[in-house]
């Protein structure tokens, strides 16, 4: 049976290689390894864990399902707005900021979309619902390169090998699933405050490898 062609394109728009810069933001892991709070595989499924589940993975999962399912360009700009509003520190909001232009110039130039420089949840919810996605194969993949940035970030920040890198990618993998089938409809809140903190506190760390 022949692939999708559109799942082809999500994981090009999800891939390493596109120019968004995720790789020069941590999400505040920097400042939990620099604290102590994450300092094995263990601790980072932990933290990983409950920021899929109960923070910001799982709100940005919500702004996905909502942009997708928005109905023209006021709602889409008020779901944005919302977004903003939400960002719990000013690196987070300037990190989904700068992720979010970068990746609506390029898919716009691309693929000859209408896509406005959004939040990059939003910027990929709305993208979606242009090319026809599925939004839960959507959102699933989304949490699944956000994890796999945070598990690159985190083998530069401590002694994490590839192999229990990838087996904590493994794990978390139907958690992603999860969230996902979550998302459509879901109520806005964050239990993570340890993450959010972290982002907050990154913001004087000194010296330091990521912008978030």
């Amino acid at each position: 049976m022949p692939i999708d062609p559109r799942l082809l394109t999500l994981t090009q728009w999800l891939s390493p290689a596109y120019p968004t810069g995720a790789f020069v933001w941590s999400h505040g892991l920097e400042q939990a390894v620099a604290e102590r709070w994450v300092r094995d595989g263990n601790s980072l499924y932990d933290w990983l864990f409950d920021v899929l589940c109960d923070g910001s993975g799982r709100g940005e999962a919500i702004w996905i399902a909502r942009a997708f399912e928005a109905e023209g360009d006021e709602a889409l700009c008020a779901i944005d707005a919302e977004a903003r509003a939400f960002a719990p520190s000013r690196e987070r909001l300037r990190e989904a900021e700068r992720q979010g232009a970068a990746f609506a110039r390029v898919t716009r130039e691309v693929w000859e979309l209408d896509l406005p420089d959004l939040l990059m949840p939003v910027a990929l919810g709305r993208a979606a619902k242009l090319v026809d996605l599925p939004l839960d194969t959507t959102i699933t993949l989304y949490l699944q390169s956000f994890c796999c940035n945070l598990v690159s970030a985190a083998q530069r920040l401590m002694p994490l090998g590839q192999t229990e890198a990838q087996a904590v990618l493994a794990r978390l993998s139907p958690i992603c699933g999860q969230t996902a089938e979550e998302a459509r409809g879901g109520a806005l809140w964050s239990n993570a405050f340890l993450s959010d903190i972290a982002a907050m506190k990154h913001e004087t760390l000194e010296p330091r490898l990521f912008q978030s």
